[in-house]
């Protein structure tokens, strides 16, 4: 219990940092080198990676961890964030330098299916307490 939570609030303050730091990397020193879709694409990562880091702040404090379904929750988000930002980072960064990382292509919607997992579970678990 006491483990996840530390877990959690973890990767909550990573992802957090990370992404602020990768964003303004991707506004300041890769804007010249990506065309607007890639920076577009990147911008995209850093958002999902900040909204979702925002999230599991939100979750590490408000839920006990008591249940296997407030973990799983928390999983699906760290796990998907990971999958689907850095996913993305690394594909616009090979794309910009034309080469593009085709191995990193199905690991954005892995990403994508863990967060939609996570935000389902989290859709459950409050319908649990209304029902």
């Amino acid at each position: 219990m006491v483990e996840t939570i530390l877990l959690v609030q973890f990767f909550a303050g990573l992802l957090g940092f990370l992404a602020i730091m990768i964003g303004a990397f991707g506004a300041h020193r890769l804007k010249r080198k990506f065309d607007l879709q890639q920076q577009l694409q990147f911008d995209t990562g850093v958002k999902f990676q900040l909204f979702h880091a925002i999230l599991l702040v939100v979750l590490g404090f408000n839920m006990g961890f008591t249940r296997p379904l407030e973990s799983y929750i928390a999983y699906c988000f760290i796990l998907g964030t990971i999958l689907f930002s850095f996913s993305i980072y690394g594909l616009t960064w090979s794309a910009a330098k034309g080469k593009k990382l085709v191995g990193l292509v199905p690991l954005t919607p892995l990403g994508g299916l863990f967060l939609l997992a996570g935000w389902a579970l989290l859709l459950y678990y409050f319908l649990d307490f209304i029902l």
